[in-house]
């Protein structure tokens, strides 16, 4: 018998954000996430040391689900932001950095936690009201009858990605597909309880972009089909295709030894007795004019073949994904027994064809009343598309957050240098009482502010991996980077076109600061302003949901790691 070993008494580690491990871990960990951001972001290859593999990005979902964060604290931080990333997609990157940029800011301040927390609560409900009001400078519009607005936001997230290795003309047309693809799953007839459709995103790897396309209704993969023969499917009296949907196996061998034993009496063949089953199935499609039959798993050979000769259409192995658009698409409910077949249970389709994409052959079920289509997605290499795949998934998200809340926020870093002016403008007219209110003074609330400030602009900053000078203006408080490898110049506006997000040229008489990383910034003589230019073609624009959902995670999530105390961790 092994020798026991004694219990372990649990390592107690008090005040956790004063040791050197633990800041370093931060450190290096926001460091990975701000080189990671924007257009221009790093790329990073992360694997598993053991082989496997590698997966190349720059997206935050794909990071933080293949980082291995050890740390107690940092695990806290990492799992709040994987959260937001799950409920919204977007702006991932923009609350880890703006989180780690909190923490570090407000740990060197001479100020009390708990009156840290209390304060940054009071400018998060700034920042919230003023990005919820009408007067916001910062939040545009979308009109939902204008295709101009849904672009731009879909061109963003696109072109946040350089792991997709797209060009102009590649963003272009796919930002296009994305918005149809998001257009046909928006149902026609509007109901009490409207339910968007679904996009099926088909994989084609090794191909151009520009091959990608969008079909109405699903496509299913069935190599065995032959091109260039007529599809005989029998129709019924309104020119429709009746299906059956089977979610079971009807292969002939659904009875498994692991289930238990069967008793057959002596001269009786199980797999005759099933496959006779089988075929009364068939029989029953056939009477009940059944003219498409689509499996999740296989459909034995005899099967097939008598439902070909009397012109139904045998579609296997769609596999389970495909089974609740298939479902939703058609009406019909999936059949679990090959032992009863309900009435009720078939549904209907327009239209069935084939096609070819690249070396692939497809079934195509074209349904009457489209809410699920298909994205058949191209990319020249499997780590593009991996990538790609996951921005589309995103920016069809976006999108479906934009319906609910009709809203976008500049990009570019305007927003966070714009709230940042807003903030530094608000916060220093506040009323006495306010201080009062919070239990601080005046000071330890300024103090707190401008880290808030620096925080929100150290995300603008990271956007620039080429060095160069990083701007905001006086006016709107927008942001503004200039080119590297410029001479100093006198005049910035010799240097600088337009804003990050696109909005605003230099045409006026603004004058610029340089966003500096630890220095107090001078305030902006009243609120700052709106553009008076409205949305162009050609506007960097960034989800209100998901922004808004990663500021309140961000804030939440730094006065959270501000407030432990300590780490209890148990050692055995």
């Amino acid at each position: 018998m092994s020798r026991l070993e004694a219990k372990k008494p649990p390592l107690f580690i008090s005040e956790p954000l004063t040791k050197d491990a633990v800041c370093q871990s931060l450190l290096l960990l926001s460091r990975i996430f701000k080189s990671s951001y924007g257009p221009a972001g790093r790329l990073k290859q992360l694997h598993n040391g053991v082989g496997g593999c590698v997966c190349t990005t720059s997206q935050s979902s794909a990071l933080l689900r293949h980082l291995s964060v050890s740390n107690p604290v940092l695990r806290v931080l990492t799992a709040s932001v994987q959260n937001h990333v799950s409920r919204c997609s977007d702006c991932g990157l923009f609350t880890a950095i703006l989180c780690c940029s909190l923490i570090e800011n407000f740990r060197s301040l001479n100020v009390a936690p708990c009156t840290v927390i209390k304060i940054t609560r009071h400018l998060l409900s700034l920042c919230m009201d003023y990005l919820k009001s009408e007067a916001c400078g910062c939040r545009v519009s979308v009109d939902f009858s204008s295709v101009e607005t849904l672009v731009c936001l879909v061109r963003s997230v696109l072109t946040s990605k350089p792991a997709c290795m797209l060009n102009q003309t590649e963003v272009e047309h796919l930002a296009t597909l994305v918005l149809k693809a998001f257009l046909f799953t928006v149902p026609c007839h509007v109901e009490t309880n409207a339910v968007l459709g679904k996009c099926v995103i088909i994989p084609v790897k090794g191909r151009r972009v520009m091959d990608s396309t969008v079909l109405p209704g699903l496509l299913i993969e069935t190599p065995e089909i032959q091109l260039g023969k007529p599809l005989a499917v029998k129709r019924t009296g309104s020119n429709m295709i009746k299906i059956a949907l089977f979610c079971v196996s009807m292969s002939g061998d659904s009875f498994s030894p692991e289930e238990g034993t069967i008793a057959v009496r002596h001269g009786i063949s199980l797999e005759m007795s099933e496959l006779n089953q089988l075929l009364n199935v068939g029989k029953q499609l056939v009477s009940d004019g059944v003219g498409l039959v689509v499996c999740q798993k296989v459909i034995h050979p005899s099967l097939k073949q008598y439902l070909k000769e009397n012109h139904v259409m045998a579609v296997d192995r769609a596999g389970l994904s495909l089974m609740e658009p298939l479902s939703r698409m058609t009406g019909s409910k999936p059949i679990a027994s090959i032992h009863s077949l309900s009435p009720g249970c078939y549904g209907s389709l327009k239209d069935v064809s084939i096609e070819r994409v690249a070396s692939k052959r497809f079934v195509h079920l074209i349904p009457g009343d489209t809410v699920i289509c298909s994205l058949i997605l191209c990319n020249r290499s499997e780590t593009a598309w991996d990538e790609l795949k996951r921005v589309c998934e995103t920016a069809e998200h976006v999108l479906q957050l934009t319906m609910k809340e009709p809203l976008a926020l500049l990009g570019g870093g305007c927003t966070e240098t714009h709230l940042a002016s807003y903030i530094r403008y608000k916060s220093s007219s506040l009323s006495t009482s306010t201080f009062q209110d919070l239990g601080c003074s005046q000071t330890q609330y300024q103090l707190v502010a401008d880290g808030f400030c620096r925080s929100l602009e150290s995300v603008a900053r990271s956007l620039n991996h080429d060095g160069g000078e990083i701007l905001t203006d006086m006016v709107y408080g927008h942001c503004w980077f200039v080119p590297s490898g410029l001479p100093p110049v006198s005049d910035w506006s010799d240097v600088v076109s337009k804003c990050g997000c696109g909005i605003n040229g230099n045409t006026e008489d603004l004058s610029w600061r340089i966003l500096e990383g630890q220095s107090c910034s001078p305030v902006i003589q009243g609120c700052p302003k709106e553009p008076s230019v409205k949305v162009t073609d050609f506007l960097t624009l960034d989800c209100f949901a998901a922004k808004c959902s990663g500021l309140q995670v961000a804030v939440e999530t730094a006065n959270l790691v501000l407030d432990l105390s300590y780490v209890i961790e148990d050692q055995n």
